[in-house]
């Protein structure tokens, strides 16, 4: 076995077409997709009430987050303007709904005080920058395979996009500007991260430019 073979992968890639409509299916703001996100987003806000790691996990598993943040790497890669403007207006319509169901519901919650979990997601380290950058290569190669692996439910819970849109809604709802802004910081940096990271991989693959698909 050659050396380069070792990190082919292009090995057991999907198509450029399927691999088109799987990012378009992950993007989908509307049906099941919203459905599933606002289960996750209360999911995630009871986690970091009851200071409950494992419930928080469930809901960071179910979250479909990842798919507009994956989408704009695919879009960058394609050098799709519409396709990555139209993955931003999802995804900030994604973040803002996350932001005001958490807001409602902490300010309807008779749990005030803020929890470890909570507290963890307020203050961004080098090591959330290194997290995210890793996750989103390996959700990205995981994406682009001929078969779904457990790979993006791993990087669902490593790279942790929904329980800092809920700290920032609990920091809006308490007026605590400090947990907002940090909050909100965190999954800039985890999503930045993760679309840089997939539009590294799909230009490995040498996805082609809008168009030629």
């Amino acid at each position: 076995m050659m050396w380069r073979d070792l990190f082919n992968l292009k090995g057991g890639a999907a198509s450029i077409q399927e691999i088109n409509q799987r990012i378009l299916a992950d993007a989908t703001v509307s049906g099941t997709n919203l459905i599933v996100l606002v289960m996750a987003i209360m999911i995630a806000c009871v986690g970091l009430n009851m200071n409950s790691v494992a419930v928080i996990i469930g809901a960071m598993l179910i979250s479909p987050l990842m798919g507009g943040i994956v989408a704009t790497g695919y879009g960058m890669a394609t050098y799709d303007v519409p396709f990555i403007r139209k993955s931003l207006i999802k995804l900030s319509f994604q973040v803002g709904l996350a932001v005001l169901t958490a807001s409602i519901y902490f300010l309807l919650s008779p749990f005030t005080s803020p929890t470890d979990e909570i507290l963890a997601r307020t203050t961004p380290t080098i090591w959330d920058v290194l997290v995210a950058l890793c996750g989103g290569i390996a959700g990205a190669v995981g994406n682009t395979r001929k078969e779904k692996s457990n790979v993006i439910p791993g990087v669902a819970i490593a790279t942790a996009l929904m329980p800092p849109l809920c700290t920032a809604g609990y920091g809006l709802a308490s007026g605590n500007h400090t947990f907002f802004l940090g909050a909100l910081y965190l999954f800039f940096i985890n999503a930045f991260f993760i679309a840089l990271s997939s539009f590294l991989i799909f230009k490995i693959l040498k996805v082609p430019p809008h168009g030629n698909v």
